[in-house]
């Protein structure tokens, strides 16, 4: 069996791989890396599945496409890599975690401030931070969209609301809320065992419009510990 992943997620997505549309998509990839500059970094692109193995999964955070900017991008939805200023939706986000369940969430030690952006720490407690498109064009937001990932990424996310063990998956925005029928028809038979927190996306464009106070963090914690699962520890 291929090895892409590294972890249970290979075993899940042989068959995709397989299949005409991912096909396509890899062809149209190679051509982009090769032809242009895409993020992340080709060998990025599976960060996300690669640190959250699916038996491990507590939390899917769905976010859109990679940031589009030089050295931001490295595979996890929302997450920047050390020492690179935080974009304006992961302010907001941090904002959220802070005003959710308090100061002192994001460590004073960092130097400079702009390494509380790493969301690694989130990833390997269970926390899938997925985006619904995995590669763009620099400086050109949405521009890998209609070609293949979304079909990849419901796949994924089918497989995790099949699951038994309840889960929380925190929908950030349209694109994202727009998996909410996907979530539900894949757990139909096991009853609504999932959490879905659907909300406005965290960028400056829409946050002001119901994204602060959604105290997503205590709630996913609230919901784990009712089901018997030990709570993310959100802390950065």
């Amino acid at each position: 069996m291929k090895k892409i992943i590294g972890n249970k997620w290979d075993e899940l997505l042989a068959d995709e791989w397989q299949k005409p549309y991912y096909q396509e998509l890899r062809s149209f990839l190679i051509e982009e890396y090769r032809d242009g500059t895409v993020y992340p970094p080709a060998s990025d692109i599976y960060n996300a599945l690669r640190l959250t193995d699916y038996d491990d999964v507590r939390v899917v955070i769905l976010g859109q496409d990679p940031y589009h900017e030089p050295g931001q991008a490295h595979g996890l939805a929302f997450s920047v890599r050390e020492g690179v200023a935080l974009p304006p939706s992961l302010v907001n986000i941090i904002k959220e975690l802070e005003d959710d369940l308090g100061p002192g969430m994001v460590s004073t030690q960092h130097e400079p401030d702009s390494s509380r952006g790493v969301l690694d720490p989130w990833a390997k407690q269970g926390v899938l931070l997925l985006n619904t498109v995995l590669t763009v064009r620099a400086h050109q937001a949405g521009s890998h969209r209609g070609m293949g990932w979304e079909r990849f990424t419901d796949r994924v996310i089918e497989l995790l609301a099949e699951r038994e063990t309840p889960m929380v998956f925190i929908l950030w925005g349209a694109n994202a809320g727009a998996k909410k029928n996907l979530i539900l028809k894949a757990q139909e038979g096991g009853g609504r065992r999932h959490l879905i927190i659907t909300a406005p996306h965290p960028s400056p464009l829409s946050a002001y419009r119901g994204f602060f106070g959604g105290s997503y963090f205590s709630r996913c914690n609230y919901f784990l510990e009712d089901n018997g699962i030990s709570p993310v520890d959100w802390r950065l």
